[in-house]
């Protein structure tokens, strides 16, 4: 794409916070072979793999610093001796019903964590701030209104701590932002699954809750079953809808956004692909694929998930230019069975 051969002629340095993790190290691997540009990744390994870093750094040297942001000193210590251009900032806790349990987690580590990070990044003089935001900051929105697809307009109502945390976290972005020289760009993801078309990376995470690695790990034998948490929500067929984003297209949205901050100002995208499916249709999907009925049991519905989340990704594709390549959910599954399948 054209926004690469840009990036090219930038000699501009990238930190990747959480660039270890699942989406952030996607992004990393776009970026170290589309791009010139000089690549920081920080990541405190929690939940983030040395072996990805090792992996990545096999297609071109990048520094990896070995920190968790709640050393606050520390942080600001790296902004301003490294002087970066631009962050993208991946790192957070991102489970829902952990949330709901353990709260003040996420209020530490997704908001306090991230307002330190935003600061000190204005007061380095970075100019670019790309920040990982969530559907979830929408909440349960009205079935009716949201049928269709929910666009950056919706009223924002987060019904657990994990959407609360990140639209905090906007806030305090937008407000930094206004005081200062930095312009950013926040993604409100959808629902993120698959893995990287060359098979090189994917999603590592052990006890995973995302629907469609758990079903790639039953498919395979790694779990007896599966479970639906719920099958009574006012759906079609009573389970959750969600909006799937190719974990490929999602990290290629973030480079486009490198770009787009060159010529635009700050802004907010949904990003996903405007098209749900129910946790029934996904299961039946990925039984499809592996040629495996696997064996799939009714649970309680867990707390703080809404019935439905679709986006509209109308803005994103007309402002960006964003176009993304693997919309197709059988696709999605296969490329997450065949990662799986290595691991």
């Amino acid at each position: 794409m054209s926004n690469n051969s840009k990036l090219k002629t930038q000699n501009s340095k990238l930190l990747i916070t959480g660039g270890a993790g699942y989406i952030g190290s996607h992004l990393v691997k776009q970026l170290l072979q589309t791009t010139n540009s000089e690549i920081v990744v920080l990541d405190n390994l929690v939940t983030g793999f040395d072996k990805t870093i090792q992996t990545l750094q096999k297609i071109r040297n990048f520094k990896f610093i070995n920190q968790d942001l709640k050393e606050w000193d520390k942080i600001e210590k790296i902004l301003d001796e490294e002087k970066f251009d631009t962050i993208i900032h991946f790192a957070a806790s991102l489970i829902v019903p952990e949330s709901m349990e353990n709260p003040a987690k996420y209020y530490l580590n997704n908001t306090a964590n991230t307002t330190n990070l935003v600061n000190c990044a204005a007061k380095s003089g970075v100019k670019k701030f790309i920040f990982s935001s969530t559907a979830a900051v929408y909440g349960e929105p009205n079935l009716k209104d949201a049928i269709n697809g929910i666009d950056e307009k919706f009223p924002k109502n987060p019904i657990n701590p994990y959407g609360q945390s990140k639209l905090f976290s906007e806030k305090i972005i937008q407000d930094i932002s206004k005081i200062s020289n930095m312009k950013y760009v926040i993604f409100r993801y959808f629902n993120v699954a698959g893995a990287d078309k060359e098979g090189i990376i994917g999603q590592s995470t052990k006890n995973a809750t995302h629907i469609i690695k758990v079903a790639a790990e039953t498919a395979l034998g790694k779990r007896d079953k599966m479970y639906i948490f719920g099958d009574e929500y006012d759906t079609p067929d009573g389970t959750c809808i969600r909006d799937y984003i190719d974990v490929d297209d999602l990290a290629s949205a973030h480079i486009d956004a490198i770009k787009y901050l060159c010529y635009n100002n700050s802004n907010i995208f949904n990003v996903g692909y405007s098209k749900g499916y129910s946790v029934k249709e996904v299961i039946e999907t990925m039984k499809k694929v592996s040629g495996n009925d696997f064996k799939v049991e009714i649970a309680p519905k867990r707390v703080g998930d809404p019935a439905l989340l679709i986006s509209d990704n109308s803005k994103i594709k007309k402002e960006m230019n964003w176009q993304p390549k693997y919309d197709n959910l059988e696709l999605i599954c296969k490329k997450a069975l065949e990662w799986e399948s290595k691991l």
